[in-house]
């Protein structure tokens, strides 16, 4: 069957898709007739005088539906149906013949036709079968694709937050989003980059077609070429039947790779060889797929260190890194914190009929000088943690959950890291705690290296300046 409903074989980029449907009759008045009509209606028609001739250009053809006569010489139509069925499942098939009865009809439908009509042809009935047919297996094609594409929970025209990195990132988006140019997303778990590629799916000029996610590291080394490219039945153990890849289904839309680098040197390659040649065979199969894919990749590593040590290859990279885009750690924009609570806070008001909670100025300063690991998914958790506990509430520092409650929330409270040893903190039993004082004496030190220029102290260390004057003050550390 023809999965998605739109991929083409072998066909220029730039035909218009049609639908593809392919009469079986060994009477060539018939197909005469059904072309006729099939074509008035803007089909695409492919005809066979028997049932080996029309397997034969089923497989070759990938149609949308087919016309099949019961009475053929050689193999009869029922037994072509049957082997039909053992491959394309979900292929509309409408059985015709001249010696119809209601016995032959059962059998058909039995066997998985999708209709019976007899002969002499009725165009309206013809016509009506055909559109019902073509909608079915739109509808199945819709279902699979929503069973494996991106989730679009809400319409994004920008990401969320007012700091000026997020200015830049969705001035960017803005830029890049309504093209065809690939790009390669990095940043941390957790900072938004599904939300980033959902976001330049839904403002591209292919938002009305399928947007299809795969997760390179989360399908075991074994399987991914069959996910990515599909297989023939029998291909491998466990194949019973022919699968489409998230390549072929995301034809005319977009493919996005998640965690890219988590694939294999041979995957890598053959994902190369695709991303060049825009075709591909099934595993197993010999048919060339001709495919229109806009590709969005996204990782967490570093893979420029990741070339570096011949995990990732060089020219896969540069293939894909057309359009760079970075999405910041909260803790380096941790000024967009309150706008990303509000809006989770909204979103689970209306999904749990909930009253939001409210926050203490003091409670919100503890949040702001935390560190957030996890990133905004850590925040949206904690957001859903809290509206459990405290809808309706105000939530205090004490209402905190231990973990975002900084030991050093204030100068007063603050770590004497000038007078603080290694040995000090080897006798600390709590890890947080000795983090926080290592934290605090390394700052503080550094600090003293750099003559007191927060500036150079950010540079040194790595840290975004105001992330790094919000850690100082949370520990008491004046220059």
């Amino acid at each position: 069957m023809k999965e998605p409903l739109h991929a083409e074989t072998d066909r220029p980029e730039d035909q218009p898709d049609r639908t593809k449907i392919i009469i079986i009759d060994d009477e060539q008045g018939i197909r005469f007739s059904l072309r006729g009509i099939l074509e008035d209606e803007g089909h695409e028609i492919f005809e066979a005088a028997s049932a080996e001739e029309g397997l034969e250009l089923i497989e070759t053809e990938n149609p949308d539906m087919v016309f099949l006569d019961i009475w053929l010489p050689g193999m009869d139509g029922l037994e072509a149906l049957e082997l039909l069925r053992s491959t394309e499942k979900d292929l509309p098939v409408i059985m015709i013949s001249g010696h119809g009865n209601i016995e032959t009809a059962v059998t058909a439908i039995k066997k998985g036709a999708f209709d019976f009509i007899e002969k002499p042809l009725s165009l309206e009935k013809v016509i009506i079968c055909t559109n019902k047919a073509l909608e079915l297996a739109r509808l199945r094609q819709e279902n699979l694709l929503l069973r494996s594409s991106v989730p679009a929970v809400r319409q994004l025209s920008a990401l969320s937050g007012s700091s000026p990195t997020i200015a830049t990132l969705n001035n960017l988006l803005a830029q890049v989003a309504p093209t065809d140019t690939w790009v390669l997303i990095t940043g941390e778990n957790g900072t938004g980059k599904e939300i980033l590629a959902r976001a330049l799916h839904q403002l591209s000029q292919r938002h009305d077609k399928p947007l299809v996610a795969l997760n390179c590291a989360a399908i075991p080394e074994e399987l991914i070429e069959s996910e990515l490219f599909g297989h023939e039945k029998g291909s491998f153990t466990g194949a019973d039947s022919t699968k489409i890849g998230k390549f072929e289904m995301a034809h005319a839309g977009t493919l996005f790779l998640d965690e890219i680098a988590d694939m294999s040197l041979k995957t890598q390659a053959k994902i190369l060889r695709i991303l060049q040649e825009h075709c591909f065979e099934r595993v197993g199969g010999r048919r060339t797929i001709r495919v229109n894919v806009r590709v969005i990749a996204a990782t967490n590593k570093d893979l420029a260190l990741a070339i570096k040590d011949g995990s990732f290859r060089a020219d896969l990279y540069y293939r894909l890194r057309v359009f760079p885009l970075h999405v910041p750690p909260l803790r380096e924009r941790i000024e967009d914190m309150p706008d990303l609570m509000k809006e989770f806070l909204n979103e689970f008001s209306l999904e749990h009929a909930m009253k939001p909670f409210d926050l203490t100025e003091e409670a919100l300063d503890m949040l702001k000088a935390y560190n957030w690991p996890g990133n905004v998914r850590e925040l949206k958790n904690f957001i859903e943690r809290m509206m459990i506990l405290y809808a309706g509430k105000t939530v205090g520092k004490e209402q905190l959950p231990p973990e975002f409650i900084c030991p050093y929330p204030n100068k007063d409270t603050a770590f004497s890291t000038r007078q603080a040893t290694m040995p000090d903190l080897l006798r600390t039993s709590d890890f947080k705690t000795a983090k926080g004082d290592f934290e605090a004496i390394f700052l503080a030190e550094k600090l003293k290296e750099c003559s007191g220029n927060i500036s150079l102290l950010a540079e040194t260390v790595g840290l975004e300046r105001s992330y790094l004057y919000r850690k100082l003050k949370s520990y008491g550390i004046e220059n």
